[in-house]
């Protein structure tokens, strides 16, 4: 038999957003991260806002001590930290503190590129011939596994510990990852989730791809358009995500906290065949993705509340919109909300699914769908295949039963994630 999992615990640094109580509060408001970079603009990026969540030193001082800080320079591996023990504490549970691991706990937690500015740093002393100076820090902050392996030593993980990395569907990846292990019986619970440095050397390619927004300069807020006949690119953000899932037994002997259920879903890869290219979906391979979600989950899609789509401010917004209908087999009427967290972070990158995910959970623990700002000047095609009034730019506070949350990578890879009231 096929355990139940559900989710008991969320952690979150967000741009518009630090901790969870910060971040629900700004979902629902409607409220923005994306400010006005200077460093981008001495650098003369076309781009010069982006959403970067704000830690002072206080608060980081609560995670890591004066040892660890020293020296350390990778953001996120910060983030996830922060997101991941918060989500843990919020699960209401203790950090392994014998010199026996936690073998029923583990992590799954993803990344893009791990520490470029210590790179960064790095290449200068060894190209300086400065290689003794480099510090006994390096690798564990650059390696990609560098994020779970300062989880696993945080809280004495002893089951499954890893890093995966799919683009930007990393986040939504690793719950699917950490589902599957404890569905399965390998794992009790996992800490899942995914993170994203901040800053030009992380986002200065996207800048020179020309997929970035340069409109909205002066004015940040307005920069990010999910769904809008005027969005002109995507705002480069970045932070983390996590989420502790265990399986319903385990929640429910020690009266956890259960925020949803998850149902189902499912992976794949258009292959870069058909229209799918590096840098583009491959649309059959999309629909696929969502469909077989729904059948992993058991359910109907006219069974499904709202979408949480991916929908980064781009040109493929339009096309992402219409696979949903082709997959959901939906008309105008019937299509169900949707809407897009990117309008007030950016595009966090690897860490986008992950962030979004911790707001998917939230709007079905608490009855509410949040808004997509700026669009109010919907898109056409858009308004041809949703109900306008399923896309918000104000809160609407209504339960929804089932929600389905999907990320689209680059290299053509997919995920959609089906989650559920409990």
């Amino acid at each position: 038999m096929h355990k139940r999992v559900v989710i008991t615990g969320l952690g979150v640094v967000a741009p518009n957003g630090v901790g969870l109580t910060a971040f629900t509060e700004a979902i629902k408001n409607g409220t923005s991260g994306i400010k006005h970079d200077p460093e981008l603009e001495r650098l003369q990026f076309a781009c010069q806002i982006a959403g970067k969540p704000e830690l002072s030193d206080e608060l980081i001082s609560r995670y890591m001590n004066d040892l660890e800080r020293r020296n350390f320079n990778s953001t996120g591996i910060l983030y996830g930290i922060i997101a991941g023990m918060d989500a843990w504490h919020d699960a209401g549970l203790s950090i392994a503190s014998t010199d026996e691991p936690d073998w029923d706990s583990g992590t799954i937690f993803g990344t893009g590129t791990s520490g470029v500015d210590k790179f960064r740093e790095a290449i200068y002393k060894v190209d300086e011939l400065q290689l003794r100076k480099l510090g006994s820090s390096v690798v564990v902050q650059t390696m990609a596994s560098g994020i779970s392996a300062y989880l696993s030593g945080k809280l004495g993980l002893g089951n499954q510990v890893s890093s995966n990395s799919s683009a930007c569907t990393t986040g939504t990846e690793s719950i699917l990852m950490a589902y599957d292990r404890i569905k399965s019986g390998q794992s009790t619970r996992m800490l899942a989730g995914s993170t994203s440095d901040s800053g030009p050397y992380i986002w200065a390619g996207f800048d020179a791809m020309k997929v970035c927004t340069y409109k909205h300069n002066q004015n940040p807020e307005k920069g990010s358009r999910p769904m809008s006949a005027s969005a002109s690119g995507f705002v480069p953000g970045s932070g983390a995500g996590a989420l502790v899932i265990e399986s319903l037994e385990s929640a429910l002997n020690r009266g956890a906290n259960i925020y949803a259920e998850i149902l189902g879903g499912h992976i794949n890869s258009g292959g870069q065949r058909g229209t799918g290219s590096m840098t583009a979906p491959n649309s059959i391979a999309v629909q696929r993705c969502i469909r077989i979600a729904i059948q992993d989950s058991g359910i109907t899609a006219n069974q499904i509340d709202a979408i949480n789509g991916h929908l980064t401010a781009t040109t493929k917004d339009v096309l992402e919109v219409q696979n949903w209908a082709i997959a959901l087999n939906s008309t105008p009427e019937n299509f169900p909300y949707i809407n897009s967290l990117k309008s007030m972070t950016g595009h966090c990158l690897s860490a986008a699914g992950s962030i979004e995910s911790v707001a998917s959970a939230l709007q079905l623990k608490y009855g509410f769908v949040f808004p997509s700002i700026n669009c109010e000047d919907l898109h056409p095609q858009i308004a041809e295949i949703v109900n306008k009034n399923n896309i918000k730019n104000q809160i609407v506070n209504q339960n929804i039963n089932i929600l389905a949350k999907a990320s689209f990578g680059f290299g053509d890879v997919n995920a959609c994630l089906i989650l559920k009231k409990y």
